[in-house]
């Protein structure tokens, strides 16, 4: 039987010097985006075998042409890999992965050991590293996949800072934990709720988020059993009725309806915890949000990463940096599992979720210096008199009233309403190419 050598990583290898910042991609401008704002690596989806079967995910030209922006950045692609695999989703992996080394992909993110192992067979020259989908908590799990050839674990959102302290003193590998963004109600994606009420696999890329709903509380008066009924709206499962059974609601008329919604996490405030505790690549949850999320959450990180690495004992941080996260956050925020286990007060009952207060208005395209004179591209509706704010890797924010606005033939508007319009307007600082402009709701 012919058998691959397992690929054997050494010395610093196991610890990065600095720690890796990674963002989602959910499409090449996304992917744009959050390399231009600082992460040193990405992590996309491809058209087979991921977990975001919703986002736009990448054809192969596109990760083709992604690596290679990225590189001009010294940046890495990774690509989510990790679905469980049943039997009919097997055919085809090999080519599929084949594919993927072809086009520069650093790195797969897998789950199921079935594509870990044609992955280090078929493909030696692909890193693979072991998704969170595992929910790996303790250091002898880590030590069976660091046996298996693995470089890298994703670790389960689960674990705690003192795990993750204790998992590098027993194994010299690399550590992925995830840092920011949505955290799922359930253990590490062990969820069926989706499959149940809509018949999408969440484990095989299809979760409809079934914990964000809203539901009411019941109690079978025959029975005298308890249970739960969705409540009916736009694209999710009317209420169920039982015939013949009365339901008594175990809740007021002016009650909030219930949801099993997770705070986001939020280690921006614990930087230097998460280094000292030995953590390699700091991953920021979200494929499927907005560029705004995106290179807001990225810019922010980076700062914080940049400047504890610049001067650990002096290292503060700066309330806009926080700002800036709050500008794009969806939900309430917490630090997960890092310092305790979650409790009641770490979810969200509210009927609306707080949505985020800022709009991406335009990306900056060109700036003349010599007129102060910018030209943007409209990305929402922004009009004269309207408060914006600007923001850019290399800047700190700044707010103007925008004056009057012109498109390029130099025809005055009334506002920017057309999408992907290029208008030229005045700023009041300069500003460079993939500056964003941002406005209130």
């Amino acid at each position: 039987m012919n058998t691959v050598a397992k690929p054997q990583y050494k010395g610093k290898r196991y610890r990065l010097d600095k720690p890796e910042l990674l963002a989602p991609a959910g499409n090449l401008e996304k992917l744009k985006f959050a390399v231009h704002y600082g992460a040193d690596a990405v992590y996309i989806g491809g058209q087979k075998y991921g977990l975001r079967s919703n986002a736009d995910n990448f054809s192969f030209e596109e990760m083709r042409e992604g690596v290679e922006f990225a590189k001009k950045y010294g940046a890495k692609v990774f690509v989510a890999t990790n679905i469980y695999a049943h039997n009919e989703d097997i055919a085809g992996i090999e080519e599929y992965l084949r594919n993927l080394h072809e086009v520069g992909i650093a790195a797969i993110i897998v789950a199921d050991p079935a594509i870990v192992d044609i992955a280090l067979r078929t493909v030696p020259g692909l890193e693979v590293h072991l998704s969170t989908q595992q929910s790996t908590l303790n250091w002898q799990a880590v030590s069976f996949w660091k046996e298996e050839g693995l470089p890298r674990v994703v670790l389960g959102r689960e674990t705690s800072l003192e795990e993750i302290a204790e998992i590098k003193k027993h194994v010299d590998i690399e550590i992925e934990a995830f840092i920011h963004g949505a955290m799922c109600s359930s253990y590490s994606g062990r969820c069926v709720l989706s499959n149940h009420f809509t018949d999408r696999d969440s484990n095989r890329g299809g979760c409809c988020q079934s914990c964000r709903w809203k539901y009411d509380l019941f109690e079978d008066a025959r029975e005298g059993e308890v249970w739960v009924s969705e409540e009916q709206s736009a694209g999710q499962p009317p209420q169920r009725l039982v015939p013949g059974v009365t339901q008594l609601p175990l809740h007021q008329p002016e009650d909030n309806p219930f949801t099993m919604g997770a705070k986001d996490l939020c280690m921006l405030g614990s930087i230097p915890d998460l280094i000292e505790a030995g953590i390699d690549s700091f991953k920021i949850e979200g494929r499927m949000k907005s560029i705004h999320y995106v290179a807001t959450v990225v810019n922010a990180y980076r700062k914080a990463i940049d400047a504890y690495m610049a001067d650990p004992e002096h290292y503060e941080l700066k309330p806009e940096w926080m700002d800036e996260l709050n500008k794009a956050a969806n939900r309430p925020l917490n630090t997960g599992f890092f310092y305790d286990t979650p409790d009641h007060e770490d979810h969200i009952y509210e009927p609306e979720e707080k949505a985020a207060p800022f709009d991406f208005a335009g990306l900056v395209l060109d700036y003349d210096a010599e007129t102060g004179t910018a030209l943007i591209q409209q990305r929402n509706h922004f009009k004269p008199g309207q408060e914006v704010e600007f923001f850019g890797p290399d800047r700190s924010p700044f707010k103007q009233i925008v004056g009057e606005l012109r498109d390029e033939e130099g025809t005055v508007l009334d506002a920017a309403r057309h999408p992907l319009q290029r208008i030229r307007m005045k700023v009041e600082q300069p500003v460079a190419y993939f500056d964003m402009m941002r406005k209130k709701k």
